[in-house]
């Protein structure tokens, strides 16, 4: 069980959550312990290069970037340089939709 782990099963079940991710590797886009909206992907929803997306990646849960996009796979990296890896779509849970109060 990770960080995001009730989190994803609520944007499973078509909820919007609120997340406070820990950690420095989206600085510059998101601050340790900032609280940020994540809000579900839709069937037929375009996922881009550039989008905060709510991700596993061999298990662990990131909410990082999409850094490429090819063949219906996802690249996903963080904001100062790292690559995590190739995902699908189905580990995709939800996309960054703007900061909490």
């Amino acid at each position: 069980m990770g960080w995001a782990t009730h989190a994803i099963e609520r944007l499973k079940n078509g909820e919007t959550v609120i997340v406070k991710p820990r950690g420095h590797s989206m600085h510059g886009k998101i601050e340790s312990g900032q609280a940020v909206i994540i809000r579900p992907i839709t069937g037929d929803e375009i996922i881009k290069e550039d989008d905060i997306v709510l991700c596993k990646v061999r298990g662990m849960e990131y909410l990082h970037l999409v850094k490429g996009v090819k063949d219906g796979q996802y690249l996903i990296g963080n904001n100062r340089g790292c690559i995590n890896g190739w995902i699908s779509r189905h580990q995709i849970f939800g996309k960054f939709a703007g900061f909490a109060a």
